[in-house]
């Protein structure tokens, strides 16, 4: 598999590195960037990111009303990445307004 010249902790990281991350389709760009609780200043408030491909994931389906296929094709990525992408979605925004807290959208992927 690998040629005598690779040392051990360049096979070591080969192993362990995760898959590069496949580019996703993110069509909306949101006209506001935070959602807070009304009376609380923001400075006061903890904060919960929200990325770019979450909330496309989210308006695709949630709003839009497209089924994960749907939206996945969308996005160019397969169903189960977009279904990962919809949990950590829904368990954020759960969270902010369970336990008010801020949600910031991220302009850019991570």
């Amino acid at each position: 598999m690998f040629n005598d010249k690779v040392g051990i902790s360049n096979v070591i990281l080969y192993l362990i590195m995760p898959r590069p991350r496949i580019p996703r389709c993110v069509r909306f760009k949101p006209g506001v960037f935070y959602f807070k609780p009304r009376g609380i200043p923001l400075r006061e408030l903890e904060e919960i990111v929200l990325f770019p491909d979450e909330l496309e994931a989210l308006k695709l389906h949630e709003v839009d009303g497209l089924e994960q296929v749907a939206a996945a094709q969308k996005m160019k990525i397969s169903q189960p990445t977009l279904a990962r992408l919809l949990a950590s979605a829904h368990q954020k925004v759960a969270e902010a307004i369970i336990k008010g807290r801020a949600i910031r959208i991220e302009k850019q992927m991570p």
